[in-house]
């Protein structure tokens, strides 16, 4: 049980102090991602960025994965067949889901960044953050559409996630850090004694913070 995401960002840097010499970069999924990757990337002395995906839920069960979408230069859609088929969902329903939610990426982007460049993840350690995973869908899109950014090595850490998400993720990883791996598993919050909702004022105070802290002299590392 993790105090909060403040608390779980720590154990989780802990775990990743091994990274430290590889001079990362440590990529959150917002909201909820974005205070444990602070920490990390605090403790790491690495640059935070976000890498905003949304989940593209089930008609009339929204909170059901039946896929997610990444954005970029060219958008990476994750289905998670099983709900697809499971539901009967068509493949228009989906595709124009995927533009909805594509559109609240360009605003959040905005929102969150600002005028910022995004963080030069190529050739790096790129180390994608979040507060947890339940089913994985969003985080299978999250490291497809980082791979086009052509990392040196990707790295998924999280504080807690089931064994047998993990073992579905390995393969789309170099490395797997998860500090907690529960056989049973109804949802992250259960494993946080505070999961309130991360807000778009925090998100945007801990980004802020993260590119100043660079800023005021923190070391740029060259890219070999």
């Amino acid at each position: 049980m993790f105090a909060d995401r403040t608390d779980a960002g720590r154990h989780l840097a802990a775990a990743l102090a091994h990274l430290r010499d590889q001079h990362p970069v440590v990529l959150a999924l917002p909201r909820g991602g974005v205070p444990v990757g602070f920490e990390v990337a605090k403790a790491l002395g690495a640059p935070l960025d976000v890498l905003l995906v949304r989940k593209i839920g089930a008609p009339f069960q929204p909170e059901l994965a039946a896929g997610a979408v990444v954005d970029g230069a060219e958008p990476v859609l994750v289905r998670n067949e099983e709900v697809v088929r499971a539901y009967g969902i068509e493949e228009d329903w989906i595709e124009a889901e995927a533009a909805r939610q594509l559109a609240e990426i360009e605003r959040r982007r905005r929102l969150y960044c600002g005028d910022r460049p995004p963080v030069a993840v190529r050739g790096r350690t790129a180390i994608l953050v979040d507060d947890g995973i339940a089913t994985g869908t969003t985080v299978r899109a999250a490291l497809r559409a980082l791979a086009r950014l052509a990392p040196r090595r990707r790295v998924l850490a999280v504080p807690v996630a089931p064994p047998e998400t993990v073992a579905r993720l390995a393969r789309e990883a170099d490395e797997l850090v998860v500090l907690e791996q529960p056989e049973w598993m109804a949802a992250v919050g259960q494993f946080y004694r505070d999961f309130r909702q991360t807000e778009d004022a925090e998100v945007i105070r801990l980004l802020a913070e993260a590119a100043g802290r660079q800023g005021r002299g923190a070391s740029q590392p060259k890219v070999e």
